[in-house]
C-alpha cells in the first residue's frame, strides 16, 4: 500500500512539474504536447516579455490536427509552424534533446524534426521577436524559425533573395498552398503553380531607390522594404503609417497583407493585389472576373458554363469537350486529333500576361495555337492582335479577367479534349458514305471542278479591280494611314493602342482644354469605360517614323511609380501623334500654388515636395534607361487627392527627331528653371534637373513665382549682397527670390521666405530645411549638387543636410543684380557684347556662365 501510495505522489509530481510553462529559454531532455500543457491550451514557452509564445496549437478549434506554432500572444496569430504539412493529434508529443527538435505522432510515427545541427544543444530560446533559435553552449545559433519562414514575416526578420513564403491551405489547415511569395535578386512576385500575379516593381504604392541588387525584405514600424546588399538604401520601398508591431502575410486567398496590431485588433495597411480580379482563382478555373466599381462580379465566358455540384470552375457548354490535364505520366495529353480549342472570345485577358513577356512574337494567330497543341503543359492561349503577341496558359488554368485593352485586341482559346462519342459519330456518318449512288461519285467532281473555275474567275477581275484602285491612290497622302499600320511590326511593351476617332469622341472633339505646353495640349476625356483621362496630343516632334516613335512609347509606357503619371495608352495614327495620361483631378502644382483659392498647408507642401524628389529619383536611378526630364516645373507637377505628387512629361524629350536636336534647348525649358550649364558646353546630366527641383522648392517656400512683384519695405542687411539689394530701403519692383533666399539664409532670417498666407502656421527651422535643400540644389557646379536619391534622404530626415556652398551661389547675385536695375533693358545688348568679348579672352568658364546661362537661367 506504501508503494502505491508513493508512485501515486510521483506521477502527480510529474504531471504538475511537466505541465509548467517555461519562460524565455528551456534546456534538453524536455517534452510536450497538447495534453501536457492542456491547461495553457498547449503553451510551454513563453517570450521574455510574454509578447509570444511558443505551443502545440489547433488552429480554429479543430480537434484533429495540431501543429507546433509561435503564436502573437495579444492577437492570438500564429506567425510560423514547425510540421504544416505533418499535423498530429492531441496526444502526439515534441521532443527537445542535444541533436534538436524532433516531433512524433501519437503512435511514434516521425512527423519533423530539426536538420542535422553542428554542436549539441543547449537551450531553446524564444526572443520578443518571435523567433524560436537553438543555441549551443557558446550562445551560437544552430538553427532559427526565421531562417525556415512559413506564410509569414514579422519586424526583425529578413526573407533573403532566393527564399519565399507558402501560403497556408485555410486558416485551420496550415499545410502549404498553391501561392508563394518569391524574392528575387531584382523583385517581390507573387506566384500561383509559377504563374506571377503581382509585382512590386510594378506597383504604384512602391518606389524604387535604387538599381542595386536585391539581398532581402523586411518590415519595420515606418514601411516594407527590399534592401539591397548594404542594408541601408532600399531598392523598394512602400511607405506606410508608423506602428509598433505589423506583421506581413501570404493569406490563403492568395493576397499579401501587411497588418499593424493597435493593441486589440489587426488594421490592413497594404494588400496586393488590391484588384480582386486579379487574384488567380477569383472566379475559379475558366472563371470569368469583372471589375464593376471595386466589386468582382464572376460569370462564365463564351462557350462555357457553371460547373455542376459545389465546384465554381467553369465547364465547356458542349458536353462533348472537357479540360484536359496539363501532362500525364507519359508526356502527353492524347492524341492530337481529338485536341481542339474553344474560343472564349475577345476582350479577355490571362492574370499573368500583364507580368510576364509573350511566349512568341510576331506570329499570326494559327502558329500560336499550333505551338500550344505540342507542349502538353499548355492549357489555352491568349493572342493580341495589335503586337502578334502570344501567351501561353501551362501547368494550371486560373480565372479570366475582362480586358481593358479593348473589345478586339485580346482573343483567348482553352485548350479541350473531345470525348470518343464525337468521334463515333463521325465514323458512323463516314460509314453511311459507302451506299452512295454511282451517279454522284461522277457527278461531284464535276460540280466542284465548275464551282472552282467560278471561283478562279471571280478572284481575278477583283484583283485587276483592286489594282486599279492602289494606283489611283498611290500619289495620294499617306498621312491618314489606317489604324493597322502599327500591325507590320511587333515592338514588346507597348501600352494600349487608341484609333485617333475613339480619342477624338472621348473627349468630345477635343472641347475641354486642362492644359497646355511645349509638346501640345492636354484635353479631359471619358473613355467607353468611363475611366477618366489626360489626352495630350503631341506637336512639334517634327516627321518622326511610327516605329521610332513607337520604340521610345514603349520605354515610357513601361515606367511605373507612384509619383510618376502613368501612360495609358497612345495613337500613332497617320500623322496624329497622341498620348493618353491618367487623370489628376487636382491638376498642376502652378494653379494650387500660386492661385488664388484655399492656400496649400506647409505639410502638404513638403509632400509635394518628397513626392516630386522621389519621381525623379526613380527616373534618374531607378529605370533600366537613364531618363532626364529637362523640363521640371510646376506645371509640369501634378497634383491628385491627400495632395500627391505626380511628374508629368517624363520621357518626352526622347521623342525629338534628330534634325530638332538642335532646338533641344528651347524646346524642353523653361526659363527661370534651367541650369546654368544648358549654353556654357557642359554636358546635360541628371544634375540638370536637380537645379530646376531646386528652384520649385523656393517656390514652395514663397508660394509665389521666383520672380514677383513687391511693394513693400525690406530690411536686408546689404553688407554681403553684392549689390543684389539695398538695405534698409523702402523699395518697389521685381525680386528675384533665389537671391533673396541667399541673403536671408547668411542671415539665418529664414521665416521671412516664408508664404505670408500661411500666416505663422510653419516654424523657422521648417523654412531653414527646405532652403538650405534647394540651395545646395542650385549650386551653379553640377558637380556640387546632390543628386535625387540624396534629396529624398534630406526631406525624409534620413541624410543630413550639408550647408551650401556660398562662393557656388554668388552668380544668384549677378542675376538678381542685372534683373533689378532700372536700365537693364536698355544696356543689355551693350552689356552682352563686353561680356561676350571678355569670354572670348579669358580662360575663366565662369564669366560666360553668367551671361549665358542668365538668357536661360535668369528670372522669369
Amino acid at each position: 500500500m506504501k508503494t502505491i501510495v508513493s508512485f501515486s505522489f510521483v506521477y502527480l509530481l510529474f504531471n504538475v512539474v511537466s505541465g509548467y510553462t517555461f519562460s524565455d529559454y528551456i534546456k534538453p531532455n524536455f517534452s510536450a504536447s497538447q495534453l501536457k500543457f492542456i491547461d495553457n491550451s498547449g503553451t510551454f514557452l513563453l517570450s521574455l516579455n510574454r509578447t509570444f509564445k511558443a505551443a502545440i496549437f489547433n488552429p480554429g478549434g479543430q480537434q484533429t490536427s495540431f501543429y507546433l506554432c509561435v503564436i502573437h500572444d495579444a492577437s492570438s496569430t500564429v506567425i510560423w509552424s514547425a510540421n504544416s504539412d505533418a499535423p498530429i493529434s492531441e496526444s502526439g508529443i515534441m521532443n527537445l534533446t542535444v541533436r534538436g527538435i524532433a516531433i512524433f505522432d501519437s503512435d511514434g510515427d516521425p512527423k519533423w524534426s530539426t536538420p542535422p545541427l553542428k554542436s549539441r544543444v543547449d537551450r531553446l530560446v524564444l526572443t520578443e521577436m518571435g523567433n524560436l533559435v537553438l543555441l549551443d553552449q557558446s550562445n551560437v545559433s544552430l538553427w532559427e524559425s526565421f531562417q525556415n519562414p512559413t506564410d509569414t514575416v514579422v519586424v526583425g526578420q529578413r526573407l533573403f533573395a532566393g527564399a519565399s513564403l507558402s501560403s497556408a491551405a485555410s486558416d485551420s489547415n496550415l499545410s502549404a498552398g498553391n501561392f508563394n511569395l518569391v524574392i528575387t535578386d531584382m523583385d517581390a512576385i507573387l506566384q500561383w503553380y509559377g504563374q506571377a500575379y503581382w509585382k512590386i516593381s510594378m506597383d504604384t504604392n512602391a518606389y524604387k531607390n535604387s538599381i542595386d541588387t536585391v539581398e532581402y525584405m523586411a518590415i519595420n514600424r515606418t514601411g516594407f522594404y527590399l534592401f539591397g546588399h548594404d542594408g541601408i538604401v532600399p531598392v523598394f520601398q512602400v511607405g506606410l503609417p508608423p506602428a509598433s508591431f505589423r506583421i506581413a502575410k501570404l493569406a490563403s486567398s492568395g493576397q499579401f497583407v501587411i497588418s499593424s496590431f493597435s493593441g486589440t485588433d489587426w488594421k490592413q495597411e497594404f494588400v496586393v493585389p488590391e484588384n480582386g480580379c486579379q487574384i488567380p482563382l477569383a472566379c475559379g478555373q475558366v472563371g470569368l472576373c469583372t471589375d464593376k466599381s471595386s466589386t468582382s462580379v464572376c460569370s462564365c465566358p463564351l462557350n462555357f458554363r457553371v460547373g455542376s455540384g459545389n465546384s465554381s470552375a467553369c465547364v465547356p457548354s458542349n458536353g462533348s469537350y472537357s479540360l484536359p490535364i496539363a501532362c500525364s505520366s507519359n508526356n502527353s495529353q492524347s492524341n492530337s486529333s481529338v485536341v481542339s480549342f474553344l474560343k472564349i472570345g475577345y476582350g479577355v485577358e490571362y492574370f499573368s500576361n500583364i507580368y510576364s513577356d509573350p511566349d512568341m512574337s510576331e506570329v499570326n494567330l494559327s502558329a500560336c495555337k499550333d505551338h500550344c497543341l505540342g507542349i502538353c503543359s499548355c492549357l489555352g492561349v491568349f493572342y493580341k492582335n495589335s503586337s502578334g503577341s502570344c501567351y501561353m496558359v501551362k501547368n494550371e488554368l486560373g480565372s479570366i479577367l475582362s480586358s481593358n485593352e479593348g473589345e478586339n485586341d485580346m482573343l483567348g482559346f482553352i485548350k479541350v479534349i473531345v470525348a470518343s462519342t464525337t468521334i463515333d459519330d463521325d465514323d458512323d456518318q463516314t460509314s453511311q458514305k459507302d451506299g452512295f449512288p454511282v451517279v454522284a461519285a461522277v457527278l461531284l467532281p464535276i460540280t466542284g471542278c465548275i464551282i472552282f473555275l467560278a471561283l478562279v474567275f471571280f478572284l481575278w477581275c477583283r484583283r485587276s479591280k483592286q489594282s486599279k484602285t492602289e494606283e489611283v491612290q498611290l500619289g495620294k497622302s499617306m498621312s491618314y494611314s489606317s489604324s493597322n499600320d502599327l500591325d507590320a511590326f511587333y515592338i514588346p511593351g507597348l501600352p494600349r493602342r487608341f484609333d485617333y476617332e475613339e480619342l477624338e469622341e472621348a473627349t468630345e472633339n477635343f472641347k475641354t482644354l486642362i492644359g497646355s505646353g511645349g509638346f501640345g495640349s492636354v484635353y479631359k476625356g471619358i473613355l467607353s469605360d468611363n475611366t477618366v483621362v489626360a489626352v495630350k496630343k503631341i506637336i512639334n516632334i517634327g516627321v518622326q517614323g511610327k516605329k521610332d516613335f513607337c520604340s521610345e512609347i514603349a520605354v515610357i509606357g513601361n515606367i511605373y511609380h507612384v509619383n510618376l503619371v502613368k501612360l495609358k495608352g497612345f495613337c500613332a495614327q497617320g500623322r496624329h501623334r497622341l498620348l493618353v495620361y491618367e487623370y489628376m483631378n487636382r491638376g498642376s502644382l502652378d494653379r494650387t500654388l500660386f492661385g488664388t483659392g484655399p492656400v496649400l498647408e506647409w505639410q502638404e507642401r513638403t509632400e509635394v515636395a518628397l513626392g516630386t524628389a522621389r519621381g525623379l529619383a526613380y527616373l534618374h536611378s531607378g529605370c533600366e534607361q537613364k531618363i532626364i526630364h529637362c523640363d521640371i516645373k510646376p506645371e509640369n507637377i501634378l497634383l491628385q487627392e491627400q495632395f500627391q505628387a505626380k511628374i508629368s512629361d517624363f520621357g518626352l524629350s526622347k521623342l525629338l527627331s534628330p534634325e530638332q536636336s538642335g532646338l533641344f534647348t528651347t524646346m524642353r525649358g523653361t526659363r527661370g528653371y534651367l541650369a546654368p550649364e544648358w549654353l556654357t558646353n557642359a554636358a546635360i546630366s541628371e544634375k540638370t534637373d536637380v537645379y530646376s527641383f531646386g528652384m520649385v522648392l523656393l517656390e514652395l517656400v514663397s508660394g509665389r513665382k521666383n520672380c514677383f512683384f513687391r511693394s513693400n519695405s525690406h530690411s536686408v542687411d546689404g553688407s554681403n549682397s553684392g549689390g543684389g539689394h539695398s538695405s534698409n530701403s523702402s523699395t518697389t519692383g521685381m525680386l528675384y527670390f533665389p537671391l533673396f533666399a541667399l541673403e536671408m539664409h547668411e542671415q539665418g532670417n529664414y521665416m521671412e521666405l516664408a508664404d505670408p498666407r500661411l500666416e505663422g502656421r510653419v516654424t523657422n527651422d521648417e523654412v531653414e530645411k527646405l532652403v538650405r535643400i534647394a540651395l545646395c540644389c542650385v549650386h551653379e557646379e553640377p558637380a556640387l549638387r546632390p543628386n535625387m536619391a540624396a534629396v529624398v534622404g534630406m526631406l525624409e530626415g534620413e541624410i543630413p543636410m550639408p550647408q551650401p556652398r556660398i562662393e557656388s551661389l554668388n552668380f544668384l547675385r549677378f542675376y538678381g543684380r542685372r534683373f533689378t536695375e532700372a536700365s537693364m533693358i536698355a544696356e543689355e545688348s551693350e552689356y552682352n557684347s563686353i561680356m561676350h568679348q571678355q569670354a572670348r579672352n579669358s580662360t575663366s568658364q565662369s564669366n560666360f556662365s553668367y551671361i549665358s546661362s542668365q538668357t536661360i537661367s535668369g528670372p522669369r
